[in-house]
């Protein structure tokens, strides 16, 4: 899993550096999710009119889509620092005291993936959205006290990728909830282009356009495949054209619809192994060696997105462009007792 290109595991501390440098600095910069940025202009630009910190912000959207480089932009169109967290950091309610109650006036504090936070920092987060407050309990059993603790004003900017996890009243307590949607293929070329220019990269039109359809709709895939077709031109041909963008990309086993080696022994493995299913997901994650979780939250949303395969109340079943995709034919039902034996779970 460590290779694949797709997952933020891939990362190395070169690939970190160079999406840091890709980053937008403001929201003008900021490429897609026109929506959004027009909806976060509104909301920054009174809180500074009203000489006021801005409400709090929930990012919520798959992952690679821009969420903390929006944070990012917030911290820098409101002027004030910046303070960076994330909800696996933060498992005890002592951890979150620590890090608000050293916050100073205005500063926007990011918690990546918050809807990972212990429920008892959860409850600690509330009273501070909404008060600036905390109570801070000191001592045990009959003899503990509660100790009130005044904070700074501060932005709250969380990011989620589940924002169905979060608790209601921790959602409730955002002023502004932002959803962030997959970009278009137009919208990655733009996002391509800037970075090529960065990168001083000379690619053809064409070569863009063909790295921005098989990005799956996320500017991080986007970046991260410009960079391999870069080194390849580097090694191979001088120059980035279409030939040059095909040749590197079937090197790194991402094929035209944006499917990784990952994603196509998925799709093989309910094709051909279990005749396009139903297939439940603990069965399909054994057979492929991969965790349910890493199929249930990283492969199948794309699968699905893009048509090869629909979730039923019996299991994962391949669909007709599936089949076609892959050059098979749809096998014959296999009878109810067969499928009943690959439906363990969904």
């Amino acid at each position: 899993m460590s290779d694949d290109l797709t997952t933020p595991q891939a990362q190395n501390e070169a690939e970190l550096a160079f999406e840091g440098a890709l980053r937008p600095k403001s929201l003008g910069e900021f490429v897609g999710q026109s929506k959004v940025r027009g909806q976060l202009q509104l909301l920054l630009t009174a809180a500074r009119i009203q000489e006021r910190t801005a409400d709090h912000i929930l990012l919520a959207g798959p992952p690679g889509l821009g969420k903390t480089t929006l944070a990012m932009i917030v911290a820098a169109e409101s002027d004030r620092p910046l303070r960076m967290s994330s909800g696996p950091a933060i498992q005890h309610a002592g951890d979150l005291a620590a890090v608000l109650s050293s916050l100073v006036p205005g500063e926007v504090l990011f918690i990546d993936e918050i809807h990972r936070m212990a429920r008892s920092a959860e409850e600690m987060l509330y009273l501070a959205m909404e008060d600036f407050r905390i109570d801070i309990m000191v001592g045990k059993g009959a003899g503990a006290t509660s100790i009130p603790l005044d904070l700074a004003p501060f932005t709250l900017v969380g990011a989620t990728t589940r924002s169905g996890l979060l608790p209601n009243p921790l959602r409730d307590r955002f002023g502004f909830t932002a959803h962030l949607e997959f970009y278009s293929d137009d919208e990655l070329e733009k996002v391509l282009d800037r970075a090529a220019g960065m990168l001083e990269l000379d690619i053809d039109r064409e070569a863009l356009a063909e790295i921005a359809g098989r990005s799956r709709g996320t500017p991080r895939i986007a970046n991260r495949l410009l960079r391999r077709v870069r080194d390849y031109a580097l090694v191979h041909t001088g120059r980035a054209d279409l030939a040059a963008v095909r040749a590197a990309l079937e090197l790194y086993d991402v094929d035209a619809l944006g499917l990784d080696r990952l994603d196509r022994a998925v799709m093989e493995t309910v094709l051909r192994r279990f005749d396009g299913g139903p297939v439940g997901l603990s069965t399909l994650a054994v057979s492929v060696g991969e965790e349910a979780e890493t199929i249930e939250s990283v492969v199948e949303p794309f699968l699905v997105r893009i048509g090869l395969i629909s979730r039923t109340p019996r299991g994962r079943v391949a669909t007709a462009q599936a089949w076609r995709h892959f050059g098979l034919e749809p096998s014959r039902p296999t009878g109810g007792a067969q499928q009943a034996l690959f439906t363990d779970d969904l």
